[in-house]
């Protein structure tokens, strides 16, 4: 699973300075430009451990830096996410960034809390430049990596040295190290996937959070590095373009043993306390843009009608409501070309059946069609039918979580939050990622259940 705002999973590819464009002297107003810079939230006046304090941090303030750091992305690009990857044990653990730490300390006032994010972005930044530097100053070639192993390894363990300086070895400063010596091996043409193996090897486990590296463990991760390069660790290096991603899919789909994954959906319907839909889309899409946030609602109105009535999932149907999600004239047809995500990492090919396809695949999330499956494992099957179909030119992701909250409407089941359906990509190949996203929609059918018997006096059905 990769979380679409989160830096660690950052390659070299989206942080390159040379490919990305940026003016630091406009950061104060292109920050201020932005939707959330107009709806930065009001910090509650109580103790940190006071219940409202958490409330408002898991609530309102992650929501909001959630979206300033989207409204970033569509500005400047992917990179940019790593503003919030603060030192310790802050947003995303270990990071290089001492200007922002998490919304609970660093959103304060609005003026207080805008300049930290500009600070933060241009420190980022910096760092990238100051990594590109480095890089460049051992210009390697891996086709001669066997004359040039010294400068590997003078190279790598200069890294190491500098991330442990930029990081302060607090709290998983070692997931950036890696990272940072993934990108190097990258830029100088080594295949990614290579790359990382090749540095978790090197590493073997040596860093701990809160440690320093001493100066023996240091040279020996280096050496093992530089030595076990090869001159052939780059033939694999680029995706065939030719590879759909579409299929991919469905290999998995036809893969996973739905039936056999637990399901919080069995209990029967539940009604929430709170919409928790309606509100992360206030909270997340709103500070994005009022218009948006309008849209999505808009949607989800439609769709629970829609449920109400046992309506059919299909094309048709997501196309009715993605006409409010994107504010088209009409509703939207099925793609005609091939499609692609990630940044370019996925694509997914159209055919003469794809759409077709697609409509036999949304239709398997009603209950009694096919083999039995749970309800929470059919809601994440239709969400990644959404994904990587693909079937939209543009929100895609918005067309994936309303379809999930239909499927779980149609059987009267809501959700009082959605903190871990959101936000969220996951691998079109990757036969782990719909065990993860039926493991989040059991956390939050758990959840909201619990908290409606809580409130009602009644034990939660078990």
């Amino acid at each position: 699973m990769i979380v679409d705002l989160a830096p660690r999973f950052l390659t070299w590819d989206d942080v390159d300075p040379a490919r990305q464009a940026f003016d630091g002297a406009s950061v104060a107003r292109t920050v201020r430009s932005l939707g959330p810079a107009r709806r930065v939230p009001t910090r509650p006046d109580v103790r940190f451990g006071d219940p409202t304090m958490a409330a408002w941090v898991s609530g309102e303030a992650e929501s909001w830096a959630d979206a300033m750091s989207f409204a970033l992305v569509e500005h400047y690009g992917r990179w940019s996410v790593g503003w919030r990857w603060a030192h310790d044990e802050g947003d995303f653990d270990g990071g290089p960034v001492g200007n922002w730490c998490c919304p609970r300390d660093s959103i304060t006032t609005p003026e207080e809390t805008l300049a930290r994010v500009e600070a933060a972005l241009r420190e980022w930044r910096e760092w990238l430049e100051t990594l590109a530097g480095w890089f460049e100053a051992y210009p390697l070639d891996l086709c001669a990596v066997e004359d040039q192993r010294i400068l590997w390894e003078r190279a790598a363990r200069n890294l190491i040295l500098q991330v442990v300086d930029r990081t302060g070895c607090g709290s998983g400063w070692h997931g950036h190290c890696r990272q940072v010596l993934t990108w190097f091996l990258d830029r100088w043409g080594v295949a990614r996937d290579t790359a990382r193996g090749l540095v978790d090897k090197a590493i073997g486990g040596r860093f701990r959070s809160w440690t320093g590296p001493d100066t023996v463990v240091v040279d020996d991760v280096a050496e093992q590095l530089a030595l076990s390069l090869r001159p052939g660790d780059g033939e694999t290096r680029a995706d065939s373009p030719a590879q759909d991603h579409v299929q991919h899919w469905l290999a998995v789909r036809a893969s996973v043993a739905w039936g056999e994954i637990p399901d919080s959906g069995a209990d029967g319907p539940v009604v929430p306390l709170r919409d928790g839909a309606a509100e992360d889309i206030r909270a997340f899409d709103g500070a994005i843009d009022p218009a948006r946030a309008e849209g999505l609602l808009s949607a989800l109105e439609m769709l629970r009608s829609d449920a109400a009535r046992g309506a059919r999932l299909d094309h048709a149907l997501l196309s009715r409501w993605q006409q409010h999600v994107l504010g088209t004239p009409q509703p939207p047809p099925f793609r005609a070309s091939p499609a692609f995500a990630k940044g370019g990492r996925e694509r997914y090919g159209i055919g003469p059946d794809t759409a077709a396809r697609f409509d036999t695949c949304l239709a398997e999330s009603a209950s009694g069609t096919g083999r039995p499956l749970g309800l929470t494992a059919r809601a994440a099957r239709a969400y990644l039918d959404v994904c990587f179909f693909h079937p939209f030119d543009d929100g895609n992701a918005r067309s994936a979580f309303l379809a999930l909250v239909f499927v779980l409407a149609r059987e009267g089941v809501a959700l009082d939050g959605v903190g871990l359906l959101r936000r969220v990509t996951f691998e079109a190949g990757d036969p782990q990622d719909p065990l993860i996203l039926v493991r989040y929609i059991n956390i939050h059918l758990d959840e909201t259940r619990r908290r409606a018997a809580d409130a009602t006096g009644s034990a939660p059905r078990s």
